[in-house]
């Protein structure tokens, strides 16, 4: 008898292993804002959801303003185990520590490819510094294409912005405005239509698809396609959650994410010159909504304004925030996106 209980015991203790060790079953999500509709609908979403239907995972998928949430506190939601997957406006979030706006500094990557390039060269600091603060893990890193603008005042160049409010959403973004002699106001996605169609803010930076999907077109009349980042977004899992996962689960989540952050790269570059085109009426537009917005036509003089304002004050207003927290900050950028971007923060 006392060797069928000590043979009950073991097969006990082994099934109870097999049990802690099995993959988690069920994922929260918040997921980007709703009015980003060609992300969402048509990545994010889909991606969840499939994941679901080829896994043994029950998937939660909601989005942020659905849920409520404020993109500002994303690292501490994740942090937290809140949810065990976000989607994460970065240059927002990254109030909570610097280090990580340093991804899309404003000025420092206006095209794809320099974009493509210092995303490369800061991920594995980045990942290491956000599993280190935030008990997290990066899944994906991706833009949502050229940040430009859009106003509800007639402007012909960046000079006009002075005096008008800007919508910003990131630290170096706003340093950009105020350096332009406008007023930055800080605002997520989900409350910029509201706020231009108001007057609380004259203008909005965002990319040309998502302020198209956004229906931004309908309360701005002026729009300026001059670059200045790319607001660089990323998937986060919580660590713990992440480390519940068989090491072969990991990998076939890493895939997948992977393929997830290939199709939002491809959009930033595909979608955004077709969202230009609807915006101002132009000819092919295909895949957004139509409008007759004012084209504002970019001059050298603006962009090298924007290329001017890098040294000026956006990177030492950056230094000067990101070292108070961590010391080595600028040091490590210099090392990775300063190497690619041809600068240094001195």
């Amino acid at each position: 008898m006392m060797k069928a209980l000590v043979a009950t015991g073991t097969l006990g203790a082994l099934l109870f292993g097999l049990a802690a060790e099995a993959d988690p079953t069920t994922m929260r999500v918040a997921g980007n804002f709703g009015r980003n509709d060609k992300h969402v609908n048509g990545i994010e979403r889909p991606f969840f959801e499939q994941l679901a239907e080829d896994t043994d995972i029950q998937v939660n998928y909601n989005t942020m303003d659905t849920l409520g949430l404020q993109a500002a506190d994303a690292l501490r939601l994740i942090s937290s185990g809140a949810f065990d997957v976000m989607s994460v406006q970065i240059g927002m979030a990254s109030r909570d520590d610097p280090f990580f706006e340093g991804i899309d500094l404003i000025g420092v990557s206006t095209d794809t490819d320099a974009l493509k390039k210092a995303v490369d060269a800061y991920r594995e600091v980045f990942d290491q510094r956000l599993q280190e603060r935030f008990n997290a893990k990066v899944m994906t890193l991706w833009p949502f294409g050229p940040q430009v603008f859009y106003c509800n005042a007639p402007i012909e160049t960046l000079a006009d912005l002075e005096g008008l409010k800007v919508r910003s959403f990131t630290p170096s973004m706003s340093a950009l405005i105020e350096h332009l002699g406008a007023s930055p106001v800080t605002l997520q996605f989900s409350e910029v239509y509201p706020a231009l169609q108001r007057g609380v803010a004259n203008c909005g930076v965002t990319s040309p698809t998502s302020g198209n999907s956004g229906k931004w077109p309908e309360v701005t009349t002026h729009f300026l396609p001059l670059s200045v980042s790319g607001s660089v977004q990323g998937h986060f899992m919580n660590l713990d959650y992440w480390n519940q996962f068989s090491p072969e689960m990991q990998a076939e989540l890493t895939e997948r994410f992977q393929a997830m952050e290939d199709d939002f790269w491809e959009l930033a570059v595909t979608a955004n010159q077709d969202a230009m085109n609807c915006n101002v009426g132009a000819e092919p537009c295909a895949d957004n909504t139509p409008y007759d917005m004012v084209m504002v036509q970019v001059s050298e003089a603006d962009a090298q304004k924007v290329k001017d304002a890098v040294g000026e004050v956006v990177l030492p207003l950056w230094k000067e925030t990101c070292n108070r927290v961590y010391p080595e900050c600028s040091q490590v950028w210099n090392d990775t996106i300063g190497v690619v971007a041809g600068l240094e923060i001195e």
